[in-house]
């Protein structure tokens, strides 16, 4: 059993080879934080850690008892109002305008496996000896709310899963002001915190700073996650780095409106808050009914941020991604977006097709525009009928032609929106969110529909599957073009408006698990304006996401090394695109841009047939490798040697080892050349110490063989020739160079 309970003390200690959870019931009977770490020893009595110390000037819980104060006490749950002064996991609104709750620990529960979240993304189990879920459970007797507090701790990796279910037991209804998926306590402050943020085109840049006292937070309250900031932070102590220290990282699996937040009070010990956003949220909760808060994930390392990772990189690839794709090598495809735009027809298409065909490419994928009236970004959105101006034989008609090339066919959608130029508008223009009486915003000259209403989401998934049902169509690309705005429904009463942005998330999952139901060999890639929605909550349903709308190679390299921290390389959408790049104009070597998208799911964005001869054999020989090496870089360990966040950021590298340790792909880049160079080596990591390794050098073999304890502690030369004056003839390097290293082991 990995869940013990002592009866005597009130103790559970849930654990595993890698960690500790110690909680206990505290002597007013809310539920109390001991410990979070590498795993200790079990026993009966951890009373120890509950620090009770009479502080001056402190309301206490007890009249005669100056020593216990919520203030100063790490809990599990914590509530405002009651000598507790943090910012609380939890607040509901009662029919006399009270906010405060006293929630008293009445039971638990302990299984094998876990149990399902109804109507949420959420990690899982195949067998039930992977993990083991305990459920405390808590009332408050005043207003009949019961708190069930979900752990899963999984058999194997620092991992802990948490979130809340509250049922209301009661006779009178209650608002949920705030519902937080996890509240953790620590005894100290002595950590540095790391996010992951941005903007459109420039997604998920790691930002690190000391923990300090007061609060830090990243959140987003635009209806989506974000291009701004993700739904994943890190606590990492000081001296922690990609290989050795303690870390923390925390992820909700969560599509919408979130809260990520550290408090450090005025005695420097830290409470960490994860969850729904509580701004503009609120949910009614009418009696005998239930609310379930989105999946909260903790993973603990003792052997830094490098060990950290891969655990959530083994967790959302094998048990967060589900279905026929989770497994499977991601097809190598070409999307004509950046080649053509708007401007395309069916011949054109076909043509493009074909050359991709005759390179190696295995999917074509048509983009926006195939629909309705769609021949700018103005018009068209919601009619999903193909224009048989365009597509004389529509969707199924390209997609037969495409088959026969001997390629898969894929389709982009962006069903959760709606052009006021569009059929559907004029048909149902109540469909939209929209405040009565105020001005509708538009974003991208289009609204997004009330995915909260059933009706709108049923409407969608038929015209959709209609495409599906008719058509040979093996991927399709979801997109998401602008955050939400004047968010209101039309069908909500007024004490439920504040439902809506959650509400709206459900619908968006409603959609997808009917799709991905009846068409389970689709592949889906989830996008919104490139990264404005990679989270954990979209990986449930579609196994790889479009991770930036910037496709230059430069700037993916803070991109994908940003994203790599939480999210394994399986669903990091990467393609090669044109140079000069569409989004920053800048020319980089087309060797370059390949081996910067190998690391994700690899694929072009681009007309080869623009290309030279010379480029276009450059194209195939790219394809041969990916696809020769695409198991290993999709599914293999990945380590982050050299990152483009330190320094002057001009080097960065990774790379990606086997199961085994007997193969490994390392990816070497370096921004600008500089005059006369200085020697330089890299040390690689995850490798077996006492194999020997061959190495390949962008297709070359290097003289000699190395033993893996020599390439991770004195290193891998990657000394250039350029660092003296080169010569005539001899090749020299380049800005925006890069090299791509094969390791195998001999024998």
């Amino acid at each position: 059993m990995s869940i013990l309970f002592s009866e005597k003390t009130k103790t559970f200690h849930l654990y595993n080879e890698k960690i500790s959870y110690i909680m206990t019931v505290l002597p007013n009977g809310h539920m109390g934080q001991l410990y979070f770490g590498r795993r200790v020893h079990h026993k009966e009595d951890f009373s120890y850690l509950l620090e009770r110390v009479s502080h001056p000037m402190t309301a206490c819980v007890f009249d005669d008892d100056d020593s216990f104060s919520l203030e100063h006490t790490r809990q599990e749950y914590g509530v405002y109002g009651t000598t507790d002064f943090r910012h609380p996991a939890v607040e509901i609104l009662q029919e006399n305008g009270s906010r405060l709750s006293n929630f008293v620990y009445t039971g638990h529960e302990m299984m094998a496996g876990k149990p399902k979240l109804p109507g949420l993304p959420a990690t899982y189990t195949e067998q039930p000896e992977e993990a083991e879920t305990l459920v405390v459970r808590l009332k408050d007797e005043l207003t009949g709310i019961v708190l069930e507090l979900f752990y899963t701790i999984f058999a194997e990796g620092g991992i802990l899963t948490r979130s809340v279910r509250y049922t209301n037991e009661g006779n009178e209804s209650v608002q949920i002001t705030r519902a937080m998926s996890l509240c953790l306590d620590l005894p100290d402050h002595e950590y540095e915190w790391l996010q992951f943020s941005g903007a459109w085109a420039r997604e998920r840049h790691m930002k690190v700073r000391r923990l300090e006292s007061g609060i830090q937070a990243v959140d987003s309250i635009r209806g989506n996650s974000s291009h701004e900031q993700n739904p994943f932070i890190v606590l990492k102590r000081p001296t922690a780095d990609e290989e050795q220290g303690e870390v923390i990282g925390f992820s909700l699996i969560y599509s919408g409106n979130f809260l990520a937040q550290a408090q450090v009070d005025a005695f420097d010990t830290t409470r960490v808050l994860l969850g729904i956003h509580p701004f503009g949220f609120s949910w009614k909760l009418e009696a005998r009914a239930s609310f379930q808060t989105p999946e909260a994930v903790m993973v603990y390392s003792h052997e830094g941020l490098g060990d950290m990772s891969r655990t959530f990189h083994r967790l959302y690839q094998r048990r967060l991604a589900r279905g026929y794709w989770r497994d499977r090598e991601r097809t190598i495809l070409n999307n004509n977006w950046e080649a053509t735009y708007f401007d395309f027809t069916e011949d054109r298409l076909v043509e493009i097709a074909k050359k991709a065909k005759d390179c190696g490419v295995e999917l074509f994928v048509l983009d926006d525009g195939w629909f309705g009236a769609r021949r700018n970004d103005q018009a068209g959105l919601g009619d999903w009928i193909a224009n048989k101006k365009l597509l004389p034989e529509g969707i199924a008609g390209l997609s037969e032609k495409i088959e026969a090339l001997g390629m898969g066919f894929g389709l982009w959608f962006e069903p959760e929106m709606t052009n006021p130029d569009s059929d559907l508008y004029r048909t149902h223009p109540d469909w939209i969110l929209e405040t009565p009486g105020r001005h509708a915003s538009l974003g991208r000259h289009q609204h997004a529909l009330d995915f909260s209403r059933p009706e709108v989401v049923d409407s969608i998934y038929k015209m959709m599957a209609k495409i599906l049902s008719e058509a040979k169509i093996s991927y399709i690309k979801w997109d998401m073009n602008r955050s939400i705005t004047e968010c209101y429904s039309r069908v909500l009463p007024a004490d439920r408006q504040g439902e809506v942005f959650h509400r709206y998330i459900l619908g968006v999952y409603e959609l997808y698990e009917r799709l991905t139901s009846e068409f389970p060999q689709v592949l889906f890639e989830s996008c919104a304006s490139g990264g404005g929605r990679f989270d954990p909550g979209l990986l449930y349903y579609a196994p790889q996401g479009w991770a930036s709308d910037d496709s230059d190679a430069v700037e993916r390299l803070k991109i994908q090394h940003g994203t790599s921290f939480c999210y394994p390389i399986s669903s990091i959408g990467s393609h090669v695109s044109v140079s000069p790049n569409h989004q920053v104009y800048r020319e980089t070597p087309l060797h370059t841009r390949a081996n910067v998208a190998y690391f994700g799911t690899f694929g072009y964005e681009l007309d080869l047939n623009k290309l030279t001869e010379a480029e276009q054999e450059q194209v195939k020989e790219q394809i041969c490798f990916m696809k020769k090496y695409r198991k290993l870089l999709q599914f293999g360990s990945f380590y982050r040697l050299s990152s483009p966040f330190d320094g002057d950021g001009n080097v960065s590298a990774w790379m990606t080892v086997s199961e085994d340790r007997r193969e490994a792909v390392l990816g070497w880049y370096r921004i600008l050349s500089h005059a006369n160079r200085p020697c330089s080596r890299l040390r690689l990591s995850g490798l077996d110490e006492t194999l020997c390794y061959c190495i390949t050098e962008d297709g070359q073999e290097r003289e000699g063989v190395y033993y893996g304890d020599e390439l991770m502690n004195v290193g891998l030369v990657t000394t250039e020739g350029a660092a003296k004056e080169v010569a005539l003839g001899e090749k020299g390097g380049c800005d925006f160079d890069s090299r791509i290293f094969v390791l195998k082991a001999e024998g």
